[in-house]
C-alpha cells in the first residue's frame, strides 16, 4: 500500500510545528489564546509572538529538537530564575498551569516569556559601558556560586578542531581555498594556543554565553538581558568581549569602562584580555559550522543562500588571515592598567 505523501514524515522536525500545533502546545499550557500568531526572526529555535483573549501578547520558543537535552534547558531555566530572584534584569521564563516553566507537546520543548521592549544600548556611551559592567559583575557573581552540571563550557582549541573537521570532511570549502584554509587553521590554532598560554589559569562561571548587545534591551533608562540559550560556562571575558568593537586603543578603553563598573562587584583577572582573539577566531570558524550543521533545516539555505558560495569562504579566509595578524599583536590594554 503506498503512503499518503501527506502522512510521509517530514524531512526537518521543525516542519511538524504548524500554527495548529503551536496554538493548541499554549492552549494545553493554561494560555486563552486569541488565534493571532506572528513568527519572530530566530534561526535556532522558533519563535512566535501569541496573542491572547484577554491580556497583552506572550513570546514562545520552540527548543530546537536535539540541540540542548531537556537537562540542559532546565539549567538554562534554573539559572535565569536564580537572576531573577537576585533581582538582576532578565527575561525568564514563565511558570505555565504545570507548576513548570518547561512546556512538551508532542516532540517539541517550549517555554514562554513575557513581551518585552526596547533597543540595543550604545556601546559608545562611557555611562552605558559602566552600568552594562555593574550588571555583569552581578551576573557572574550569581554565576559563580555553582557549576553547571549538564551544560557545556568553552573549550577553545577543542571547539576550533571540531569545527574545522566539521567544514573540512563536510566538504563545504571549495576545492581551489582549501590550501589557503588549510594553511591558515594550523597557524591560528599555534596563535591562539600562545595566548591561552599567556592568559595562565583562569576561573570559569556560568555566563550568559552570548551578551552582545543584540541581546540587551534598554528602554526609559533601564537594561534588560534577555535570551539565555546560550549559557555556558567559561571565562568572564566571553561576556564582555562582544561589547567591544573598534581599533585596539577603543576597545581597550571600552573595557575599561566595562571593568569600572564589573569591580564594583566582583574582581576581574585582567589576563583574561589575551583570549578575546582566541575566542574572536573560535566564534568565527564556529559561526561557519553551525551553518553547515543546520543546512538541512529549510530556513538556512533561504536566509543564508550566500553560505555555499565561493566568495563567502574567500571572505571568511580574509577575515582569518586579519585574525591571524591580530593574533601575533600584543593583547588590549586598559588605560592605566598593565
Amino acid at each position: 500500500m503506498t503512503q499518503d505523501p501527506a502522512l510521509a514524515a517530514s524531512s526537518h522536525p521543525y516542519d511538524a510545528l504548524t500554527p495548529d500545533m503551536i496554538l493548541d502546545a499554549m492552549e494545553d499550557a493554561g494560555f486563552a489564546v486569541s488565534g493571532r500568531l506572528f513568527a519572530l526572526n530566530s534561526y535556532e529555535n522558533r519563535v512566535y509572538q501569541v496573542g491572547l483573549d484577554e491580556s497583552p501578547p506572550v513570546i514562545t520558543k520552540f527548543y530546537r529538537p536535539g540541540r540542548w537535552t531537556e537537562t540542559e534547558i532546565r539549567e538554562e531555566h534554573d539559572f535565569t530564575l536564580e537572576l531573577l530572584q537576585a533581582d538582576i534584569p532578565v527575561v525568564a521564563p514563565m511558570q505555565l498551569d504545570s507548576g513548570d516553566t518547561l512546556g512538551r507537546h508532542g516532540d517539541f520543548l517550549f517555554a514562554v516569556f513575557q513581551q518585552r521592549g526596547g533597543q540595543a544600548p550604545d556601546t559608545s556611551v562611557t555611562d552605558t559601558l559602566y552600568r552594562l559592567g555593574q550588571w555583569l559583575g552581578q551576573i557572574h557573581n550569581i554565576g559563580a556560586l555553582r557549576p553547571f552540571t549538564h551544560r557545556p563550557g568553552i573549550a577553545l582549541l577543542d571547539g576550533i578542531e571540531t569545527s574545522n573537521r566539521l567544514l573540512v570532511e563536510g566538504g563545504w570549502i571549495p576545492t581551489d581555498l582549501r590550501p589557503a584554509w588549510d594553511s591558515l587553521i594550523p597557524d591560528l590554532q599555534t596563535l591562539c594556543a600562545a595566548r591561552i598560554d599567556e592568559a595562565g589559569p583562569v576561573d570559569t562561571l556560568r555566563l550568559h554565553g552570548d551578551c552582545h548587545a543584540g541581546n540587551i534591551l534598554c528602554r526609559e533608562e533601564q537594561m534588560l538581558f534577555v535570551d539565555l540559550d546560550d549559557c555556558r560556562s567559561g571565562p568572564a571575558i566571553q561576556d564582555m568581549w562582544l561589547l567591544l568593537n573598534g581599533d585596539d586603543l577603543e576597545r581597550g578603553s571600552q573595557l575599561g569602562e566595562l571593568l569600572e563598573g564589573y569591580e564594583m562587584f566582583r574582581d576581574f583577572n585582567r589576563r583574561e584580555r589575551h583570549l578575546i582573539e582566541p575566542l574572536r577566531c573560535y566564534r568565527q570558524i564556529a559561526h561557519c559550522a553551525w551553518l553547515a550543521k543546520r543546512w538541512d533545516d529549510p530556513a538556512f539555505p533561504r536566509f543564508f543562500p550566500w553560505f555555499g558560495q565561493p566568495r563567502f569562504w574567500s571572505d571568511q579566509i580574509l577575515s582569518l588571515r586579519e585574525q591571524l595578524s591580530t593574533l601575533q599583536s600584543p593583547a588590549i590594554t586598559v588605560p592605566g592598567q598593565y
